[in-house]
């Protein structure tokens, strides 16, 4: 089901230019008022204006218009594209022996618009709400004209003036026939009167403004069985609000055209409420998310909408996903992982996995996962270098200080000397020479050969040699061989859930080096590149990967890559000055079940309220918080369990046994 909430403004203006320059003013401050709500707003074009408009009177079509079809005549004029192929105002009874009143033909299409009758001042929000969740089109307008502040006061007491009267004539009758002045006066009087003196009090010491309120809803069906059908389904749902929908007789037109988003009222039907009670039917009230050609997210917990994000149209598309272990985390990013290669099957994928949870969904997507272990065959060079390693620079200086970071590793030092960085970076450059001379594959040079040029740096170098040899020659080999299996392939999932210990963070640098010549690559090649580093905490555990990768990091959007860490050790992002950084500039970040102390921490950084706040904590599986730019949605995601797909998300070890 798809909501779409739209605000038609309009105002009058001695001519078309001024017209045009108050609008634009008023457009401006609209968009304003509602940024400071956290919520975005567009204005519509032209084409897109039209296509509502034709959605509304010829439902289910296509929209095919180009304004350059009205050069074809002068008569022309763009109704003619997007009206309906007839209207019948009188349409004939089912039994033909009259014709309705209350409804009108167009096309095929039986219509009828309605309007709010019995609006209670006091009335308790969520009609628009309620209605908008019935499974069957139709539009509810809502047309909100204010007054001006002097003329309002003077209608009130205008009103006011004729109550007195009919109190003080009902009175006087009541003397007349001997019967007692409490009496006199009926219980729908006074309490008009309680309402009008009230709603003077309110604009005159309150600050409260007076509105003229019509609120219209239109609805049709495919016959009169099912238009009566849908409208007993409206009445029914008002009902529960002490209020109720009526017919127009003999003004369908008028309805129709009032009910149009087109800014402009053509009945006289009409409430006055203040301030507050108008507020109640604004249907802004809940933010969503749904953007065109985003991937599915989950349902919003608040309206029940779909919530579609499109991160590639986000200044800041690098995410995060924290959520307690068991909450359905791992299986949100196989949802997005799953979603990214039906959707852009152009796109490339990447994912680093610990604790080998993935292996089976990239299998059955036609990936290749690629085992980083002492003891398997599967081999990656971390020598491995593209002629756009580097990020406009010279791609053998970045490919250095890789070296550098990875020989530092090797050593357990915090930090190389300058002599030691020095050996390094001249045996780079000399490693590098044949290859970029003649840049084929099988001149990639591996360990062995940077080896043998650190050794040419003479007898200071040893300490060096003797640490890197154990990586080359010795029981730790598996970095010093050249690359063997398939990199280039869409989807790539590198599981280092048997990479021992003392492997472990230079297994990981090994491996972001190759994220990052993917990501070199297909810049050139025009691809997109998404990356999720599921347990992200044990990047932050040495501080070489987490600068690493937040170099990697920084420079992801530029490159055509987005970036996903997923972690449920929340409290190792929060207490890492670098991964808090991350999280700041993260343009999305979802969360689930958080412990009270996080959800506490997590609201600050984030500044969530406390209203949102409670949607993790104690959180359904699945259910949370999305944050995608400055719109913050409360989201439920149930996935049908009896598919194949959730078999293969499915990290339960429960439902796995």
């Amino acid at each position: 089901m798809i909501r779409e909430k739209y605000v038609t403004f309009s105002l009058h203006a001695e001519n078309y230019q001024q017209a045009k320059e108050q609008l634009e003013n008023r457009a401006a401050d609209i968009a304003d008022h509602f940024k400071r709500m956290g919520s975005s707003t567009r204005l519509l074009s032209g084409i897109e204006r039209l296509s509502l408009l034709q959605g509304i009177m010829r439902p289910n079509e296509e929209m095919n218009f180009s304004y350059d079809w009205l050069l074809a005549e002068d008569d022309l004029t763009t109704k003619d594209f997007i009206s309906p192929s007839s209207y019948n105002w009188h349409p004939e009874h089912d039994d033909s022996r009259a014709v309705y009143r209350d409804r009108y033909q167009f096309g095929d299409k039986i219509g009828k618009t309605m309007y709010l009758r019995g609006i209670a001042p006091e009335m308790k929000n969520g009609l628009f709400s309620m209605l908008s969740e019935l499974p069957f089109d139709h539009v509810i307008t809502m047309h909100v004209d204010a007054m001006d502040q002097a003329e309002a006061v003077q209608e009130i007491e205008k009103k006011l003036a004729y109550m007195h009267k009919e109190e003080y004539d009902a009175i006087a009758k009541a003397r007349e026939r001997n019967m007692p002045a409490s009496i006199a006066v009926s219980y729908d009087l006074k309490s008009k009167m309680h309402h009008t003196e009230q709603m003077m009090d309110d604009i005159t010491t309150k600050n409260q403004k007076i509105f003229k309120v019509c609120i219209l809803i239109h609805t049709y069906g495919d016959s009169n069985a099912q238009l009566d059908e849908r409208v007993r389904r409206i009445c029914s749902t008002v009902q529960q609000q002490t209020c109720r929908f009526d017919s127009i007789l003999y003004e369908q037109r008028n309805a129709m055209n009032s009910m149009l988003p087109l800014g402009k009222k053509w009945l006289g039907l009409e409430r006055t409420l203040e301030t507050v009670s108008t507020a109640i039917y604004v249907p802004f009230t809940t933010q969503e998310l749904f953007q065109p050609g985003g991937l599915y997210e989950g349902i919003n917990a608040r309206s029940k909408n779909l919530i579609l994000c499109n991160r590639k149209l986000l200044p800041a598309p690098a995410g995060m996903v924290l959520g307690m272990t068991g909450y359905g985390k791992s299986f949100s990013v196989m949802q997005m992982v799953t979603n990214i290669m039906l959707r852009w099957p152009d796109d490339d994928i990447v994912l680093i996995d610990p604790e080998q949870e993935y292996t089976h969904l990239v299998t059955a997507m036609g990936g290749v996962v690629i085992d980083i272990s002492a003891s398997s065959s599967s081999h990656i060079n971390p020598m491995d270098i593209t002629e756009d390693y580097g990020d406009d620079e010279d791609p053998i200086r970045l490919k250095s200080q890789f070296l550098q970071n990875f020989c530092q590793l090797i050593l357990h030092s915090s930090e190389l000397s300058p002599q030691e960085r020095t050996f390094i970076d001249v045996a780079a450059g000399l490693t590098y020479q044949r290859y970029m001379a003649n840049p084929k594959r099988e001149e990639m040079p591996t360990l062995h050969e940077f080896y043998r040029n650190l050794a040419l740096q003479g007898e200071e170098a040893k300490p060096l040699l003797t640490a890197l040899k154990l990586y080359v020659s010795g029981s730790m080999d598996l970095f010093a061989h050249q690359t063997n299996v398939n990199v280039q392939n869409h989807c790539i999932c590198f599981n280092t859930v048997k990479l021992g210990k003392s492997m472990q963070s230079i297994g990981m640098l090994t491996v972001l080096d190759q994220v990052w010549n993917r990501i070199t690559r297909n810049r050139v090649l025009g691809r997109r590149t998404w990356v999720f580093t599921d347990e992200f905490q044990q990047l932050l555990g040495n501080k070489d990967c987490t600068d690493f990768y937040f170099q990697l990091s920084s420079r992801a959007r530029k490159w055509g890559a987005i970036l996903t860490s997923i972690t449920q050790h929340v409290r190792s992002v929060l207490d890492n000055e670098d991964a808090r950084r991350m999280l700041s500039d993260c343009g999305y970040i979802k969360l689930l079940n958080q412990s009270p102390d996080d959800a506490n921490d997590l609201a600050r950084l984030l500044h969530i309220s406390n209203e949102e706040k409670r949607y993790i904590e104690n959180a359904e599986v699945g259910s949370g918080l999305l944050i995608v730019s400055k719109t913050v949605v409360p989201f439920n995601n149930d996935f049908p369990k009896g598919t194949e797909l959730f078999r293969l998300m499915d990290t339960s070890p429960n439902r796995k046994s």
